[in-house]
């Protein structure tokens, strides 16, 4: 790998000899995904991942930067609901030849938004619900179906998804999400990098609390 050349968001394959890892943003196209820079997925269609999108509910999944989404890693967004507080769950609106329009979004169960934060792992076949929100860091084990928020920098699996751990201690976290690392120009993250690949995270908090004073 050229170390002399600066790394690009808008290149769809951005590890040599490897089309099956791709950077998200610029293989997007529906204006209803938002994806950050350097976010990469282990597929070529990172759309097809998202399920259940349908435009008259108008939520968005947004994901940040950095983030690392594995193969099979899937987004079922709010579409995949049906009315609750009826008889009935059956979408009649959605097949021809029945007499019911589609109700307002006040009788379904919309749950908003789904935000990805930044750094954000994903693990392998991992099933995101619609409207949760993870915070930045954060790491979802493999397998793990999510339907509630998940905290920043931790640790969540299983089926429901709770969580394991935190990555680290509440003094690190703080600072991480003050620095925000992930928002900094290229050349600086570039020379921050052994700081954020360190193991040793007393000198980690050491270094990154002389940058964020």
């Amino acid at each position: 790998m050229n170390k002399n050349t600066k790394p690009d968001p808008e290149e769809i394959f951005p590890v040599p000899g490897f089309e099956t890892v791709t950077y998200v943003k610029p293989t997007v196209k529906n204006p209803h995904i938002i994806v950050g820079d350097f976010t990469y997925f282990s597929g070529r269609n990172f759309e097809e991942q998202v399920f259940h999108h349908y435009d008259f509910y108008g939520d968005k999944l947004i994901i940040g930067k950095f983030c690392q989404i594995a193969a099979g890693a899937r987004f079922v967004m709010n579409g995949a609901n049906h009315q609750m507080n009826a008889v009935t769950t059956f979408p009649f609106y959605i097949f021809e030849g029945w007499n019911e329009d589609v109700p307002s979004l006040s009788q379904l169960p919309v749950k908003g938004d789904t935000i990805v934060g930044n750094d954000v792992w994903i693990g392998q076949d991992a099933l995101i619900l619609p409207g949760v929100h993870i915070g930045d860091g954060a790491i979802i084990g493999m397998n793990s179906v999510v339907g509630s928020d998940v905290p920043p920098y931790s640790i969540v699996a299983g089926n429901p998804a709770r969580e394991i751990r935190k990555r680290f201690d509440d003094e690190l976290i703080q600072i991480l999400l003050k620095l925000q690392w992930w928002n900094r120009p290229v050349d600086e993250i570039n020379r921050l990098i052994p700081v954020l690949t360190c193991g040793d995270l007393q000198k980690v908090k050491k270094e990154l609390k002389k940058l964020v004073g």
